[in-house]
C-alpha cells in the first residue's frame, strides 16, 4: 500500500512532465506499480508500445502472467482502485474494471518472448496515465520500454500530435509571448536612448533580463512545436535550458539589486547584500539543474520526486531571499528621513519600495501558488490556461518594474515637488507606525 499511495503522489506531480516519446529502462525492478507517462487523449487517442530485452526472474508460470502487464488509468479511476484494494475486493490492480488494460503478459504469443510491439487506440477522451503493474511479489522485471502517446488531428492528413490535449496550443502561446517581449526590448532600448543622460547600470541589466526572457520563450515555443510534431525536441530543449538558466540567475540577481537600490541609490553593495547574492546565485544553479533532471528523467525513476522536492524548496528559499534587501532598503530610508532633512525625497523613495515589496510578494504568491492551484483544478483540456496565467503575471511584473524604475530625466532619479516637504514630514511621522 505505501507504494500505491506513492503512485498517487506522482499523479499530483505528473502534469508538469513534458509529453514526448519516452524511453524507459527497468533493471530487476520488483515494484508492484510503475507509472511511465501521462497524456491527455482526445477521442482519437493512440498508444504505441515497444518492449525489448524483456526478462522475468524467476521465470513465472504461464497461468500467473495475468497478474503482470500495462494499463491506462485516470485519476478518478485510481481512487476507486485504491478503495477496492483497501476493501479487499481485489488483490491486483489488473483485476479492477476501472482500469483499461493495454497489454497483459498472458496475451503474449510466447511466455518467453523477449520483445514485442503493441498498438492501442483510445476513443474516450480523458487524462490517462500509462502504468506497468506487477502483482507477483517475488518477480523482478528487466526491460526497455518505448512508449509513444499521441492524438490524431481531424482532417485528411491525420497528423500526429504528441502534445497532451490540454497543451497542444502551447507552441503558439509561447511564440506570441516571445514577440511581446521582443517588443518590450525595443521599447526599453528607445527609453534608454531617449533618457540616456540619466541611465544607470541597473537599466542595462534590466534590458539583459528582458532579452533573455524573450529568447527563453522563443526556444520553448520551438521545443514544444517539435515535440508536438515529432515527439522529440530536436535539440531545442538544450537551448531552452541554457536560456532558462541564464534568465533565472539574472532575474533573481536583478530583484536583489533593485531591492538594495544598487546603481540608482548607491554605487556599492553592503556585505549583507553581497551575502544574499552569494546565496541566491548558487541556489539558482541548483534549481536549474533540478529542473533539467525533472524534465529529462522518467517520472517513474526513484529520485524523480526527490528532485522535484529539491526544486520546490530551492525556489521558495530564493523567493524569500530577494525580499530581504527590499526590507532593508525600506528601513534605511525610514532612518534617513529622520536625519537628512529631505523628507519629501525619502517619502517618495519609501513609497516606491513599499509598493515594490507588495508587488514582489503578489508576484511570487501568484506564480508559485495560484498557478499551481489553477493547474490542479482546471480540466486537462485547458491546462494551457495555467501556463498563460503565469506568463501574463510575469509580463505584468516586468512591465511594472520597468515603469517604476525607468530613468528619470529630471531630479537624477526621483522627480518631486519640494513644496510638498512639510506635508511629507507629517506623513513620515505617521509612517513610523508602519510595521513590515
Amino acid at each position: 500500500m505505501p507504494l500505491l499511495r506513492h503512485f498517487l503522489l506522482l499523479f499530483s506531480l505528473f502534469s508538469l512532465a513534458a509529453a514526448k516519446i519516452r524511453f524507459s529502462e527497468f533493471r530487476s525492478d520488483g515494484r508492484p506499480i510503475i507509472p511511465i507517462d501521462e497524456f491527455g487523449f482526445t477521442r482519437r487517442g493512440q498508444l504505441e508500445l515497444n518492449v525489448t530485452h524483456l526478462s522475468l526472474s524467476p521465470t513465472p508460470d504461464a497461468q500467473t502472467l495475468s497478474n503482470v502487464g500495462f494499463f491506462l488509468c485516470t485519476r478518478d479511476a485510481w481512487m476507486h482502485v485504491l478503495q477496492q484494494i483497501e476493501d479487499g475486493e481485489i488483490n491486483c490492480v489488473l483485476r479492477s474494471e476501472s482500469v483499461k488494460k493495454v497489454l497483459i503478459f498472458d496475451q503474449l504469443q510466447s511466455p518467453a518472448a523477449s520483445e514485442f510491439n503493441h498498438f492501442y487506440a483510445e476513443s474516450n477522451s480523458d487524462q490517462y496515465t500509462l502504468v506497468f503493474a506487477n502483482c507477483l511479489q517475488q518477480l523482478k522485471v528487466t526491460m526497455k520500454v518505448r512508449s509513444a502517446m499521441y492524438n490524431l488531428e481531424d482532417g485528411r492528413a491525420n497528423r500526429r500530435d504528441y502534445l497532451s490535449a490540454g497543451k497542444t496550443i502551447l507552441p503558439r502561446v509561447y511564440f506570441l509571448l516571445s514577440l511581446v517581449y521582443f517588443v518590450l526590448v525595443g521599447i526599453w532600448i528607445h527609453v534608454l536612448y531617449k533618457k540616456r543622460a540619466t541611465v544607470f547600470r541597473i537599466h542595462f541589466f534590466m534590458l539583459t533580463v528582458v532579452i533573455l526572457k524573450a529568447l527563453n520563450l522563443l526556444c520553448e515555443a520551438e521545443d514544444k512545436y517539435y515535440i508536438k510534431r515529432t515527439g522529440s525536441a530536436h535539440g531545442w530543449d538544450v537551448l531552452f535550458y541554457i536560456f532558462s538558466f541564464l534568465k533565472g540567475i539574472t532575474l533573481f540577481t536583478l530583484l536583489v539589486l533593485i531591492g538594495t537600490g544598487w546603481s540608482f541609490l548607491k554605487p556599492y553593495l553592503q556585505d549583507r547584500e553581497k551575502k544574499v547574492l552569494m546565496i541566491v546565485i548558487p541556489l539558482q544553479v541548483v534549481a536549474n539543474i533540478a529542473q533539467v533532471v525533472i524534465d529529462e528523467t522518467e517520472p517513474f525513476a526513484q529520485d524523480w520526486v526527490t528532485w522535484k522536492q529539491v526544486f520546490l524548496l530551492v525556489d521558495v528559499i530564493c523567493c524569500c531571499a530577494v525580499l530581504f534587501p527590499i526590507v532593508w532598503s525600506i528601513k534605511n530610508l525610514r532612518e534617513a528621513a529622520r536625519t537628512d532633512g529631505k523628507a519629501a525625497v525619502n517619502l517618495m523613495k519609501l513609497t516606491l519600495f513599499r509598493h515594490y515589496y507588495i508587488v514582489v510578494i503578489c508576484y511570487i504568491y501568484f506564480t508559485r501558488v495560484v498557478v499551481y492551484a489553477l493547474e490542479t483544478i482546471t480540466s486537462y483540456r485547458y491546462l494551457w490556461t495555467s501556463v498563460l496565467a503565469g506568463e501574463v503575471a510575469t509580463l505584468a511584473f516586468y512591465v511594472f518594474t520597468g515603469y517604476k524604475f525607468k530613468p528619470e530625466a529630471h531630479n537624477p532619479y526621483f522627480a518631486i515637488d519640494d513644496e510638498d516637504e512639510e506635508a511629507a514630514v507629517v506623513q513620515l511621522k505617521l509612517e513610523d507606525e508602519f510595521e513590515m
